[in-house]
């Protein structure tokens, strides 16, 4: 299956099942919010390694979590009642991104670099992409971010400062996102930390029949 290559001037994607079967879609383009919006829309997302062109990605097996099911292990639910803490929707945009992408560069290597930095701040400052912090005692424990279009949120990256802080991000978000009716936190690929947290697969055609409902009412 050949990879696609975007043209700068003109904001289009593929159909989806062009993907290849590892889900590299296309490649070159920009980070437009107009191209990032398209992308997210139809289940597309940037995803590449400092200094390459930017590859867009759309797995068929897509990785869930729904709200309703984030799972807190009875260990995480101990943890968090002996803590206090505070949680913040978009207190510091920039900074919950940077965090992620200063955590990721120190540990294992970022897809996060300047480019995407400010692509993603300019998708929030037009409503899309968002940040959750979790601050304990005062102090900064963790973070996660990513973009709300209708009721679905596709998750981008998240840090902890401390001990089991971004669990703890993921899960009051995905409190906060149950109550607002949202149908699933994307996961995108998996990882046996988000499985452990209740994430599932499920296939393309159930991801783009919720992807259509989430799409048809306004968040």
């Amino acid at each position: 299956m050949p990879v696609y290559r975007l043209r700068q001037n003109e904001i289009s994607f593929p159909t989806p099942d062009l993907a290849r079967e590892d889900g590299l879609l296309a490649v070159g383009g920009d980070l437009s919010v107009d191209r990032l919006l398209l992308a997210y829309t139809h289940g597309i997302f940037p995803w590449y390694n400092p200094g390459e062109e930017i590859l867009w990605w759309c797995p068929r097996n897509r990785f869930l979590i729904f709200p309703e099911d984030i799972h807190i292990s009875h260990s995480m639910k101990k943890y968090i009642r002996k803590h206090t803490y505070q949680i913040f929707v978009n207190r510091d945009f920039q900074d919950t991104m940077h965090h992620c992408r200063i955590k990721r560069e120190f540990e294992e290597g970022t897809w996060i670099t300047d480019e995407m930095e400010e692509a993603y701040l300019e998708l929030h400052r037009e409503g899309y992409a968002v940040s959750v912090e979790v601050y304990e005692e005062g102090e900064l424990a963790g973070g996660l971010y990513g973009v709300a279009i209708g009721k679905c949120f596709f998750g981008e990256s998240m840090f902890s400062e401390k001990k089991n802080g971004s669990k703890v991000a993921l899960i009051a978000f995905a409190r906060f996102l149950e109550q607002k009716g949202f149908l699933f936190i994307d996961c995108q690929f998996h990882t046996d930390h988000l499985e452990h947290m209740g994430g599932q697969y499920v296939s393309w055609e159930t991801f783009e029949h919720l992807l259509q409902e989430g799409l048809q009412v306004s968040s």
